[in-house]
């Protein structure tokens, strides 16, 4: 006889009530069968699992080995059923595009990208200042892409069980109101910005501290930083109340402008990720294509970054 899992549970049903008696009416089956079928296993496995005494049963060492193995294996069984389950019921009824992003320019880009090459199918997303969040969202079958940002030469987050792929990577820019004095230069030393209150928005990766640094080496600390949604960024540098960061596809804004930090001093890596065990791994290639599209598409609406990539020698790592 082969041991199979319902077996498994048996061997656990009996060790969890410590009687055959109670074991049997917890499964719902008669004293006798059920040790009728503990002999079956017992045979199977080669030795007995429990020593039966006057007062219930307890394992024998040969029982809490296959105990031990049997309390990892049905677990791992009942996620791996849950798990496909999940990724069926999200893919019935045809193709569709669950993404996540956090917010920015080039989520809605691909939005509109994927809705225009498949009229047919579903588009949906899930915005959140976490990058950790979309990433644990996709990783357990809740959405199919991550598309999500990496300040520097980070790691994503989830990098595994994940594939990531990177889209593009851009210099962080900075955002001045347009009556700024340093507004028509063409890059701004960072130096040159000490004084100013800052505006950002917020997020749980390493951006805030590689920003601090930044401006260590570059011979001050932030007197301020205002960590708000993007909206209020644009406000708070439009009525001159601070100066802002920023990826450098940053669309065009009345009231401000955008500009390039000089030695680029920080920069960002657009990353898309999704399981590689999901249905999206077959359209993976397809998205990801659209993704860099998307992004070509932002990057040559944002004047001072097509002027930043036309320059000489645009530096990134």
């Amino acid at each position: 006889m082969d041991v199979e899992l319902r077996h498994l549970k048996t061997i656990r049903a009996i060790a969890d009530a410590g009687s055959l008696t109670k074991a049997a009416t917890a499964l719902g089956l008669a004293q006798p069968a059920l040790s009728a079928q503990l002999k079956r296993i017992e045979r199977a496995l080669g030795g007995e699992l429990f020593e039966r005494g006057r007062h219930g049963v307890r394992a024998t060492a040969l029982g809490e080995f296959v105990l031990a193995r049997a309390r990892v294996v049905l677990p791992a069984v009942s996620g791996l059923r849950e798990e496909a389950r999940r990724y069926a019921q999200a893919w019935q009824g045809g193709a569709g595009f669950r993404l996540g992003g956090t917010h920015g320019p080039l989520l809605g880009a691909l939005v509109d990208r994927l809705a225009a090459a498949h009229p047919g199918a579903r588009v949906t997303t899930h915005t959140s200042w976490s990058e950790r969040d979309i990433a644990a969202r996709t990783a357990a079958g809740a959405l199919d892409f991550a598309l999500v940002g990496s300040c520097g030469a980070s790691p994503p987050p989830e990098s595994e069980p994940l594939v990531w792929r990177e889209v593009a990577r851009d210099p962080v820019f900075v955002m001045l109101p347009t009556g700024h004095p340093l507004a028509d230069h063409q890059e701004i030393d960072l130096g040159r910005l000490a004084g100013e209150a800052w505006t950002d928005v917020p997020g749980d990766g390493c951006f805030a501290d590689c920003f601090s640094a930044a401006c260590v080496r570059a011979g001050f600390t932030p007197t301020r930083v205002y960590e708000t949604d993007v909206a209020s960024c644009v406000h708070l540098v439009q009525v001159g109340r601070a100066v802002g960061l920023c990826r450098a596809t940053f669309p065009p804004t009345p009231g401000l402008v955008t500009r390039p930090l000089a030695g680029t001093p920080l920069y960002w890596r657009h990353l898309l990720g999704w399981h590689p065990a999901a249905p999206a791994h077959d359209t993976a290639a397809a998205v990801f294509a659209q993704a860099r599209a998307a992004h070509a598409e932002a990057a040559a609406r944002s004047e001072s970054y097509t002027a930043w990539l036309a320059a000489p020698s645009p530096h990134l790592p």
